[in-house]
């Protein structure tokens, strides 16, 4: 038992307050938070067996020296790419300068051979960054360390070793180009960074593969010409019978021109396969095209779609709106308000004006931070909560939803359920009465302005339909939720029922001409400051009452 106790600490050390710290800066300094790929997740739970904070001499593969490093590797990859293709198809050996560069190349990724035994890795089964020696040493020993000692070595040294016909032919060289898998994990990584475009990143990566298939496929194309034992039965030799001394510009813009025509498949005859060697190479390299030109076609055909997809639903939107009002015999005004909405789904769509869908996937802290931003001094000027708390306020404002209508669009019917009250955020709306048969606009709703509150606070039937008269961005709040904030802010409360009341213009005419006070009483007397709300609705019920004797004098008279 006392050995399993010693081996749980030794798995799972424990975390400590200073340790916690040090794991917060150990992570700061690794990696961005704002990056996909940097950085480990934590297991689920409060405890966590993970070591961060790693051994000495161990390098975090999250770590921004280790990733400047790896960027600076890509270059030498790229020049490999270009390099290694070329001196086998039509150099013997590398001289002069070219020789130097390649010496100083393989010598930097020789050193990268010996920082990958310090460089920590994430185990695949358990998640955790493993930082032992001997763990790390043991995984590189049987992976990659093999293929990456072999494209690494020198060629002279190569060649010195084999026999003369054997490393004459360069094989040897063809092995750098397995430092190619550092160019795929650079483009996976740049597809998921947000401050590339998607689009041109993949754009960018079937470019170069494009490239490096023509640039090789020359490249051996000549070696299997300048191989041949009959220089005049080659493809080359058949155009060019001297291009044994022909420059070397000369002989590889050729070969990259027959590379190019045949991948591309135009073919315009005056190269072509000479002898059966040039023969079986086409062969492949036409079976290998076909592959590449489905891997090209299809990737593109997958962008250009995608950029293609929300135009195309769009249309498809409006054809089957356009059907279901015909078909239905929908009026007029109703078809323009279908077809208003879905124009600006798709405008806010392709221009990216996802407000309320991107709020939506965050966390409630963010949202609410945003809320309060963006929208916290329009509320506090709308009359309805003029006076009310900063706290209060901060509630209402993370529960509110920002939406866009077009212009014409019924946001609100008379004579509808209460469910939401509206905030003008830009835009004017338009309070229409429809008791008369005829549409009477009765007031103007313009920023700042609320919209709905008599019904929602009344719990009557909406009094007026409001009506956008341009393009709005609208704050809805539901009824629900003010009247649960409400009961939790009662003080408050009683400010927004004072506000109502005290705004002549929406409250006052409502009741009069309603005549009908009912719910705003009700409302009145679950409030800790009754007595207003009675000796308004007492003065309002008087006022009746005085017009109704009015009148009843009146018809005396006449009689």
């Amino acid at each position: 038992m006392a050995k399993e106790r010693k081996a749980a600490r030794l798995r799972a050390p424990p975390v400590t307050t200073t340790g916690v710290h040090d794991v917060e800066i150990e992570l700061s300094r690794e990696a961005s938070p704002y990056s996909l790929s940097s950085g480990i997740l934590p297991s689920l739970g409060a405890r966590s067996t993970r070591r961060v904070k790693l051994r000495r001499f161990i390098v975090s593969p999250y770590a921004r020296r280790y990733k400047a490093w790896e960027t600076f590797l890509i270059v030498l990859v790229v020049y490999t790419a270009w390099a290694s293709p070329f001196e086998f198809g039509f150099l013997e050996r590398s001289r002069g300068a070219l020789a130097l560069v390649d010496n100083v190349v393989d010598a930097l990724f020789a050193v990268d051979i010996v920082l990958t035994f310090f460089v920590a890795y994430v185990d695949k089964t358990s998640y955790l960054l493993i930082d032992s020696r001997k763990k790390i040493a043991w995984r590189y020993l049987s992976t990659w360390f093999v293929l990456d000692l072999a494209s690494t070595v020198p060629l002279e040294i190569v060649r010195r070793i084999l026999p003369r016909k054997l490393g004459s032919y360069g094989f040897f060289t063809m092995l750098r180009l397995w430092r190619l898998r550092r160019v795929s994990s650079l483009f996976a990584r740049l597809e998921k960074d947000r401050k590339f475009n998607y689009f041109w990143v993949r754009c960018a990566k079937l470019t170069c593969v494009t490239l490096f298939a023509v640039h090789s496929a020359g490249c051996f194309f000549y070696l299997v010409a300048a191989r041949y034992h009959d220089p005049s039965r080659t493809w080359i030799g058949a155009s060019i019978p001297d291009f044994h001394v022909r420059s070397l510009w000369v002989r590889y813009v050729t070969s990259l021109y027959w590379s190019i025509t045949t991948l591309s498949t135009v073919g315009y005859g005056d190269l072509h396969a000479q002898n059966t060697w040039e023969m079986a190479f086409t062969i492949v390299y036409m079976l290998f095209n076909l592959g590449l030109a489905s891997y090209l076609i299809g990737n593109m055909t997958n962008l250009v779609v995608h950029g293609t997809r929300r135009t195309r639903n769009y249309r498809d939107s409006i054809q089957a709106a356009t059907g279901f009002a015909q078909r239905n015999q929908l009026p007029d005004r109703l078809q323009d308000q279908m077809i208003s909405h879905l124009s600006l789904s798709f405008r806010i769509d392709s221009e990216g004006l996802h407000q309320q869908e991107t709020l939506d996937t965050l966390p409630k802290a963010i949202r609410s931070s945003i809320s309060h931003h963006l929208f916290y001094p329009l509320v506090a000027k709308a009359y309805l909560f003029r006076g009310v708390s900063h706290n209060m306020l901060f509630q209402l404002v993370s529960e509110m939803k920002a939406e866009y209508f077009p212009p014409r669009e019924d946001v609100i019917l008379q004579n509808e359920a209460p469910t939401d009250l509206y905030i003008v955020v830009t835009g004017i709306m338009d309070l229409i009465d429809h008791r008369s048969g005829a549409e009477q606009v009765c007031g103007v709703a313009k920023t700042g302005d609320v919209a709905g509150e008599i019904g929602v606070l009344c719990c009557r039937p909406q009094a007026f339909t409001a009506r956008t008269r341009s393009l709005c961005q609208l704050l809805r709040l539901n009824r629900t939720t003010l009247l649960s904030i409400v009961q939790s802010n009662v003080g408050d409360g009683t400010t927004i029922v004072n506000n109502l009341l005290q705004s002549p213009e929406v409250m006052i005419c409502y009741c009069i001409t309603q005549m009908n006070c009912f719910g705003l009483l009700l409302f009145f007397f679950a409030r800790s400051d009754a007595s207003f709300g009675r000796n308004e609705s007492e003065r309002i019920i008087q006022e009746k009452a005085d017009k109704k004797g009015r009148n009843r004098e009146d018809s005396e008279g006449d009689r």
